[in-house]
């Protein structure tokens, strides 16, 4: 079950044919062929996604805190 076979692909093509004619055919092909093309570019975009996003993961993350300069204390405190 599931497997296709020759006589099976050659009924589809037949069918295809009957539907929607030799004039549609090459246009037909050539819009499922650019819908294969873009689900591929997609598909990989997202594999160098996350590709990308397990090299960040993997490497130790640096932080850098700017120092505090000295504050020097107030020589009197008065109440308002």
């Amino acid at each position: 079950m599931g497997d296709i076979g020759f006589s099976e692909i050659l009924l589809i093509a037949v069918v295809i044919l009957v539907l929607f004619g030799s004039r549609k055919i090459p246009e037909f092909m050539r819009g499922l062929g650019k819908g294969v093309r873009e689900f591929n570019d997609a598909k990989d975009s997202v594999r160098k996604e996350l590709e990308e996003g397990m090299k960040d993961k993997d490497q130790p993350k640096t932080t850098t805190t700017k120092a505090v300069e000295t504050i020097e204390p107030v020589d009197t405190v008065t109440d308002k």
